[in-house]
C-alpha cells in the first residue's frame, strides 16, 4: 500500500467521483498526489511485485496440494489473494507451449534422426551404384513411393477413378468417401511414414490450446446436468473447470520440465528409473485430483461423488476420443 499523501482536493482524478477517504468508493484508485518521487516509485512497485508473487504462490500451492479450494474461496468472494481463474489458467497454458515451442518433442527427435541416418545411408549405397542409377532425385521418389506402399497399400487414383467409372456399385465410394482417399494418397505420395507422424505430433503439439478451449465449456456442461441447478449455476461449473484444467496443465508443465532436467544428465540406469517414478506419481495424482475435487466443492457424499467422478470421467473421455478422432481426420488431411 502506498504512503503518499492524501490530495486535498477529494475529486478523484480518474473518475472525478467525490472521495471522502483514501480511495476512490467508484473506481477504487487511491487519491494520492500523481507526481512521485523515484523513491516512491520504487516502494510502490516492490510491494506490487511482493503482492503478486504472494498471490502467485498461494494460488500455485493451493491449485497443486488442495483440490477444489481455489474454486471455494473464489466462489465465496476471497479473490484479492488469488489469481483470478481466467488469468491462472492463460498464464500456465501461455508458459507451458511456450516451452514445448521452445524445446522440441523427443518423438519427433528421434523421428529426426532416424530419418537422417536412413538418408545418410541411403546416400552411402547410392555412391555404390552411381553407374547404374545417377539421378538422386528418381531414387528418393522411388523409395518414397514404395515405403509408402508397405506401409498404407493405397490404391492409385487412377485405379481408384476406374472402379468409380466401371466398377460393381457395391465397390464404389461415396463423394466423401472420394475426398477423404484422395487427401490419404495426396499425402502418402509426398511423405513418408516418419514424415507424416511427425508432422502430426508438431500439429497436434501447436493445437492443443485450441482442443482445450473446446472441450473446457462441454466439460462444465456435463458437471451441470449432474448436479443441482437451484444450488449451481453454470458459471459455477465453469470456474471449476478452469481450475481443474489449470492443473492438469501445471503437472503436464512440472512433469515436462522435470524431465528435460534430468535428461541434461545422461540417460543412465538410474536417471531413468527416477524420471520414471516421478512421470507415474505425477500421471496417479493428475488421474486421482478430480474426485477429491469433486467431493470437496460440491459436498456430497463419499460414495455419490465417486460414482459422478467415474460416470463423468468416461464421458469426458469418450467425448474427448470423439473430438480427438475428427482432429486426427483433419489433420491428417491438411498435411502437405
Amino acid at each position: 500500500m502506498s504512503h503518499s499523501p492524501i490530495r486535498k482536493d477529494k475529486t478523484c482524478l480518474n473518475c472525478r467521483h467525490v472521495v471522502e477517504q483514501k480511495f476512490c468508493p467508484n473506481c477504487g484508485q487511491e487519491n494520492t498526489d500523481s507526481r512521485k518521487t523515484f523513491h516512491h516509485l520504487f516502494i510502490h512497485f516492490f510491494e506490487d511485485l511482493t503482492h503478486y508473487e504472494n498471490a502467485f504462490w498461494k494460488t500455485i500451492k493451493n491449485l497443486l496440494f488442495k483440490p477444489s479450494t481455489l474454486t471455494k474461496e473464489y466462489l465465496s468472494g476471497k479473490r484479492l489473494s488469488y489469481l483470478a481463474p481466467v488469468r491462472l489458467y492463460i498464464f500456465i497454458s501461455f508458459i507451458t507451449f511456450l516451452l514445448i515451442a521452445m524445446f522440441p518433442n523427443k518423438v519427433t527427435e528421434n523421428l529426426t534422426k532416424g530419418e537422417k541416418e536412413i538418408s545418410s545411408n541411403f546416400e552411402k549405397s547410392s555412391k555404390d551404384k552411381t553407374e547404374i542409377l545417377k539421378d538422386k532425385n528418381y531414387i528418393e521418389s522411388k523409395t518414397m513411393k514404395q515405403v509408402n506402399k508397405n506401409y498404407f497399400q493405397l490404391k492409385t487414383m487412377k485405379e481408384i477413378d476406374s472402379v468409380q467409372k466401371y466398377g460393381k456399385e457395391s465397390e464404389k465410394l461415396s463423394d466423401f468417401q472420394y475426398w477423404v482417399y484422395e487427401k490419404a494418397v495426396h499425402v502418402t505420395e509426398h511423405n513418408t511414414k516418419k514424415e507424416i507422424i511427425a508432422k502430426f505430433i508438431e500439429s497436434f503439439i501447436h493445437n492443443i490450446p485450441k482442443i482445450l478451449f473446446i472441450i473446457m465449456p462441454f466439460f462444465a456442461f456435463f458437471l451441470w446436468i449432474f448436479h443441482s441447478k437451484k444450488k449451481w449455476y453454470y458459471f459455477d461449473h465453469g470456474i471449476f473447470t478452469l481450475h481443474y484444467f489449470s492443473f492438469l496443465l501445471l503437472i503436464f508443465l512440472l512433469l515436462f520440465i522435470i524431465t528435460r532436467i534430468l535428461g541434461l544428465f545422461g540417460e543412465n540406469g538410474l536417471i531413468t528409473f527416477v524420471s520414471n517414478i516421478i512421470n507415474f506419481v505425477g500421471i496417479v495424482w493428475m488421474s486421482y485430483y478430480f474426485y477429491p475435487a469433486h467431493h470437496r466443492f460440491y459436498g456430497e457424499t463419499r460414495i455419490v461423488s465417486f460414482v459422478k467422478s467415474f460416470i463423468l470421467f468416461f464421458i469426458n473421455f469418450f467425448f474427448i476420443l470423439f473430438l480427438l478422432t475428427f482432429y486426427v481426420l483433419y489433420i491428417f488431411i491438411n498435411l502437405h
